[in-house]
């Protein structure tokens, strides 16, 4: 069977990508990153997710000197995460180079397992303008990977697949219902507390998707 590799978090959008990788057809091979975020909630669930898809293995890797590195509210806690609304400018919560670093280690893992695609769950519509969720930097990384592995270099191409890219929230999210995705098991919220806030960024999006879509969250938020 042919196999992929998941960029899962343990958020919304990822967990939509394993939901269409398994409608494709594919084995799935979800990696999953510590990269020095302030809370291990994604984690957690990225774990039970796993658990509901029953994967055959679900790595995940360590990778927290991005917390040293800082310049971000996810991973530096001197710095607040906003709740101010979705803004026009890149917003203090990205994290420098994260998907970069995320679809490098995943091409390795997809290189040694002999998977032909990686999923990642971004999308350049519906988001808080982070420079690497846009369709160049995943082309760019597409040939990035073919040109650095041996697999690109001997004919067995590795594609990064990026269905969400052009997806409002809202298709995201219907798209995930009619898979029976596990949106219960997901988290959002930038915070990381067992109840999501409703205010940051991604909580904000997540909410604006679901009330589009006609359906309801089922995590909890704070009152």
């Amino acid at each position: 069977m042919k196999k992929a590799v998941i960029v899962l978090s343990g958020g919304l959008d990822s967990t939509t990508c394993m939901g269409i990788a398994q409608e494709e057809g594919y084995d799935l091979y979800p990696i999953t990153f510590h990269y020095g975020q302030r809370h291990n909630r994604e984690v957690i669930q990225a774990q039970k997710i796993a658990q509901y898809y029953n994967v055959k293995d679900h790595i995940i890797v360590n990778i927290n000197f991005l917390n040293q590195i800082g310049g971000s509210a996810l991973t530096d806690e001197t710095l607040e995460v906003p709740t101010e609304g979705v803004s026009d400018e890149i917003p203090v919560t990205y994290v420098p180079a994260r998907n970069m670093i995320f679809l490098a280690l995943a091409s390795a893992y997809a290189e040694v397992i002999g998977a032909e695609a990686i999923y990642i769950g971004v999308s350049a519509v519906d988001y808080s303008g982070y420079p690497d969720c846009r369709p160049e930097f995943i082309q760019s990384m597409n040939e990035t990977i073919n040109l650095a592995t041996k697999a690109g270099t001997t004919g067995e191409k590795i594609a990064i697949k990026a269905p969400l890219i052009s997806m409002t929230k809202k298709e995201t999210i219907e798209t995930g219902l009619r898979l029976n995705v596990p949106y219960e098991l997901t988290t959002s919220c930038y915070n990381g507390e067992e109840e999501a806030c409703g205010k940051c960024d991604s909580c904000l999006l997540r909410l604006k998707g679901f009330q589009e879509a006609g359906a309801k969250d089922p995590i909890a938020y704070k009152k």
